[in-house]
Order: structure tokens, then C-alpha cells, then sequence
């Protein structure tokens, strides 16, 4: 049996709580692009932490967009297909590894602190500037997700 992609017409969308926030709030905006502008880290395992980040927090504005970025960066459609389950994945390397459960970690901070293991694991993989950029490249994303997510805001339908 072959399946059929749903049309747009069969998509059940919500309206956005605020349509156009770069407009509404222009300068927090553009504070929020400026700090993720600055983040220094390598495209490939920034789209890691946007995409796993995005879906712990359930934001599909966030994953449509980073998702689309790591495809035209070159990122492989087996690993996207396998991020959520990166744990028993054979396709990421140690300091991808170390960066998303650093990830999950400081995503999910409702379970407790972020565990010295996940830390000490991050601080092996990475220099102290990197790993400063991948905490700060976490902090963004789950900014980002919180205000998308809080907005309603809606990927764009292509």
C-alpha cells in the first residue's frame, strides 16, 4: 500500500498568538539574532544541537527551519532520521555525542542539574571555548524554541 502526503489543505494549523514579533518587538529581536549570530561552533553539530533541542521542546517552527539549514549544509538524511535516537545511533561522533546530551541536559533542567558526567563528558570533547559556544549555542536554541513555541508561530508551508 502506498501512502499519500497529506495536502496542505488537510493540515489543521493554529493562528499565531503574535504574527509578526520582528515587527512587535523589534529590538529584542534583534538582540536574540545578534547572540546567536556570535556563537562560534561548526554549522554541522550547531543544526545537531538547533534540531535535538527543538524537538525536546516541541517546536516546529524551529525544527522546519533548522532542519531545511542542515540539508543545505549537507547534513545526511540518515542523521537527521536518527538525531531523536542519537544514544544507539552509530552515525555521531564523540564530541557530537558530547554536545547532545549536554543538550538534553540543559534542556531538561526540570530533571535535576545538569550531572557532572554530562558536563565532565562535554569538557573532555571540547576546549574551553568550544565549550563555551556549545552552551551558549544550547541557551539560544531553547530561547528561541521558548519564544516560538509561546508564539504560536507557524513554519512557512512550501
Amino acid at each position: 500500500m502506498t501512502a499519500i502526503a497529506p495536502s496542505p489543505s488537510d493540515y489543521v494549523a493554529h493562528t499565531p498568538r503574535i504574527a509578526d514579533l520582528p515587527r512587535v518587538a523589534r529590538e529584542n529581536y534583534h538582540a536574540m539574532r545578534r547572540l546567536a549570530g556570535s556563537v562560534e561552533l561548526d554549522p554541522i553539530l550547531r543544526h545537531l544541537i538547533d534540531i535535538r533541542v527543538s524537538q525536546l521542546n516541541g517546536c516546529v517552527y524551529c525544527l522546519d527551519m533548522h532542519h531545511n539549514e542542515a540539508r543545505d549544509d549537507g547534513e545526511t538524511t540518515q542523521r537527521l532520521d536518527t538525531l531523536a535516537g542519537w544514544r544507539e545511533s552509530p552515525f555521531f561522533t564523540a564530541s557530537e555525542r558530547a554536545a547532545l546530551g549536554l543538550a538534553e541536559a540543559m534542556t531538561r533542567l526540570t530533571d535535576g542539574p545538569v550531572p557532572d558526567a554530562v558536563y565532565d563528558e562535554a569538557a573532555r570533547q571540547f576546549d574551553e571555548h568550544a565549550l563555551t559556544q556549545v552552551i551558549f549555542a544550547i541557551t539560544v536554541i531553547n530561547s528561541w524554541n521558548r519564544l516560538m513555541v509561546t508564539t504560536q508561530a507557524l513554519p512557512p508551508t512550501r
